[in-house]
């Protein structure tokens, strides 16, 4: 297996709308071949640690601002190969063509991290 995985900040305000270039994005994704595409933004972003309320470093790691919260996603393949293949078919793809404008996107592009991963556990 083989997963990208993803972290960005957006505007709270702009969630909605991202939500609904993420379900078109999933598609065409697993239409392709991806065997799962997941969007998740934070919803805990504290927890307790003996007793003490700890911050989360994703806020940070995202770099977030007023009025932001964090976008965590991940797309897994059966492989690297897979991946390589997929992602070539998934950026021809027309229905893909309007958002790959960064002007039209909802969030800032420049401040989005990523990366491919190789898995050490399945469980």
């Amino acid at each position: 297996m083989y997963v990208d995985g993803f972290l960005f900040p957006i505007a709270k305000k702009n969630i909605a709308t991202y939500r609904k270039i993420a379900k078109l994005a999933g598609k065409v994704w697993k239409d392709h071949g991806a065997l799962d595409y997941v969007e998740c933004v934070a919803d805990e972003l504290v927890s307790k640690h003996e007793g003490k309320v700890v911050k989360s470093i994703f806020p940070k790691m995202a770099g977030t601002k007023a009025g932001e919260t964090v976008v965590f996603s991940w797309i897994t393949y059966k492989s690297k190969a897979d991946r390589k293949r997929i992602m070539k078919k998934v950026m021809a793809d027309p229905r893909l063509a309007e958002m790959m404008d960064p002007t039209k996107m909802p969030f800032d592009m420049a401040r989005m991290g990523w990366g491919g991963f190789k898995p050490i556990v399945e469980a």
